[in-house]
């Protein structure tokens, strides 16, 4: 790395199971545009939510983070609750499911998809 260069760490973290189940399911679809989309919403316990879908569309003002040629995108709005997390996905006695680990979340209710902050 050159003096002029400078690292930034990723706002957003992606886990390789994550990536790996994503990578999965976009093949399966068949559908090489789509990302992952992670958007939080209000309500839940917690007065946030979390939500994932899947999206072919992209808009200007998204951040995208990339892994291994999987996407992963969130709105701005969402961003700046997201800063610093973890998008993992797990599979468990509860079933399989994405997941955030958001370090900013001072509260989550106890299935883990809503937050306070």
């Amino acid at each position: 790395m050159s003096s002029a260069e400078v690292f930034t760490p990723s706002p957003l973290l992606f886990s390789d199971r994550a990536v790996s189940k994503v990578r999965a399911l976009i093949d399966e679809e068949g559908n090489e545009r789509l990302s992952l989309r992670v958007f939080v919403t209000g309500g839940g316990c917690s007065g946030f939510q979390y939500g994932f879908t899947f999206d072919d569309e992209l808009a200007e003002d998204d951040t995208i983070v990339e892994r291994e040629g999987v996407k992963l995108v969130v709105d701005p709005m969402s961003f700046q609750y997201l800063v610093g997390s973890e998008v993992d996905y797990q599979e468990g006695l509860e079933g399989s499911r994405f997941t955030i680990n958001n370090p900013n979340a001072a509260t989550t209710c106890g299935c883990g998809s809503s937050f306070s902050i």
